[in-house]
């Protein structure tokens, strides 16, 4: 009887925690606490794509009421110029890098991993693009520019999702995309394409027309 009373009892044994459970329960715990990203659902997308188009009626707003002076005016045209040259640019890459997967020259990995540097300079030369546009005096009610200024949203939106895109071929990056993905992307490469090359023609007929 002493023997068997000298043993701990059940209770303090099953109330005992491995440390393998607790680490796991930590580990749980910080994943939950993770913040919503951009591209964790077409929710926070949507709401981007909202305050995207927010932003830009506001600037077509500010382009109209403000007018600047000729110094100012030459400035701006630069910065309109380089930012076309910089996102622009970065557009015909990341589709040539998207051409070299399509011929077999890369693999599905290398090239989004090439064309998601590109991002950041794009995204630059858009913005650039919109801020200076602002002090060119545009006319939003002559109709090339309006179209100029449609091509201009729909690039931004383009973009936009153009980050779930590249997260759902990440996704099947070690094998073949699937032929929704793969049409999705074609969509996505010409309407971007349309949009730039669009905006650009615009740009070269109202400048040679003043």
């Amino acid at each position: 009887m002493s023997a068997l009373s000298s043993q701990p009892p059940l209770s303090v044994i099953r109330t005992s925690r491995p440390p393998i459970a607790m680490a796991a329960a930590r580990t749980g715990g910080a994943r939950h606490a993770r913040p919503l990203g951009l591209y964790d659902t077409w929710w926070t997308v949507g709401a981007a794509a909202v305050a995207l188009c927010a932003g830009w009626a506001a600037t077509v707003w500010v382009s109209i009421h403000l007018q600047a002076d000729a110094s100012l005016h030459t400035v701006a045209l630069f910065v309109h110029l380089a930012s076309l040259v910089l996102g622009f640019g970065a557009v015909l890459v990341a589709d040539y890098y998207g051409l070299l997967w399509i011929t077999g020259r890369t693999t599905l990995r290398e090239a989004l991993g090439s064309a998601g540097k590109l991002h950041l300079p794009i995204w630059a030369g858009l913005a650039g693009l919109v801020l200076s546009g602002t002090l060119l005096h545009p006319n939003p009610s002559a109709t090339l520019t309006a179209i100029k200024l449609a091509f201009v949203l729909v690039l931004s939106l383009n973009g936009l999702q153009a980050g779930m895109l590249n997260k759902h071929m990440a996704r099947q990056s070690a094998g073949e995309p699937s032929p929704r993905v793969l049409a999705w992307g074609g969509a996505t490469a010409m309407i971007s394409q349309v949009c730039w090359w669009g905006a650009v023609v615009i740009g070269f007929i109202n400048t040679t027309s003043h």
